[in-house]
Order: structure tokens, then sequence, then C-alpha cells
């Protein structure tokens, strides 16, 4: 009894360190903007070489739709919108179809004091699914995978 114990214990203390441990690269916390002005970029994003032929499509629907709040390239504008290019925004975090959800019907805020985004009208899914290939490849030139 006294050995199934320590091995429950030993077990749950394991657990409560891998836990707690922040994984290497990008931080999921929320950066502090207090020193940026409003509209200031938040992100500094490194551009690929060069951009697949759908991430490129999805680069004239980003800037037509996306720039104008979450930045050029998806930098974030501060006040405005977050930016992409994050650890939030990962794949593992925020899939694919989070995307198409948040052109659709909109997000409630829950990362970022920016407050809720509204849908984006005029995009079909061909269109998110080009965006969604322009900003993950931006996300992985700036090791985010």
């Amino acid at each position: 009894m006294l050995l199934i114990g320590g091995v429950l214990i030993a077990g749950a203390a394991v657990f409560v360190y891998n836990f707690n441990q922040q994984p290497a690269g990008h931080s999921m916390a929320v950066p502090d903007t207090s020193s940026l002005s409003q509209g200031e970029p938040i992100a500094q994003v490194r551009l690929p070489a060069t951009f697949s032929v759908q991430a490129q499509m999805g680069k004239v629907a980003f800037d037509a739709k996306c720039a104008a709040c979450h930045g050029a390239n998806a930098t974030g504008l501060e006040g405005l919108a977050p930016p992409l290019v994050h650890k939030i925004y990962e794949p593992s975090h925020h899939g694919d179809e989070a995307f198409q959800r948040a052109a659709q019907y909109g997000v409630q805020a829950h990362h970022w004091r920016f407050g809720d985004m509204p849908p984006v009208a005029g995009l079909t899914r061909a269109d998110v699914q080009g965006i969604v290939a322009y900003v993950r490849e931006l996300q992985r030139e700036n090791g985010i995978n």
C-alpha cells in the first residue's frame, strides 16, 4: 500500500512539473504593449524568401480584409487587433478551422484586450484557406510551428 501511494505521489509530481514547464520558443504570454502608440505594429515579423501560390493569393485577401486591423504581414496593431504571428495562433492552439470560424462568426475576446472581433463579410472558405496558408508561412518563418 505504501509503495502504491509513493508511485502515485511521484507520478503526480512529474505531471505537475511537466505541466508547469514552458515550451521552447515563443511564449504564450501576451506581450506588454504599453510603450506602443495607437496603431503601431506589435510584432516584428520576418518574411519568407518566397510564398507558395496559395499563400500569395491569401496575402491578397489578407491585405484586403485583415491588414487594416491585424497589420501588414499580421504584425498586429496596438489598440486594434493582435498579431497573428504569435505563439497563441500556432496550429496546435488555434487550428485552421478556428480561422474559418473567426471570419464567419467573429470571435469573443479571450486572449487579448482588444475586444471582440466581428465577422468578416465577403470571404469564402477558399479565401480563408489562402489567408491561413499565408499566416502559417509567416509563422513558420518566425519559428512558430
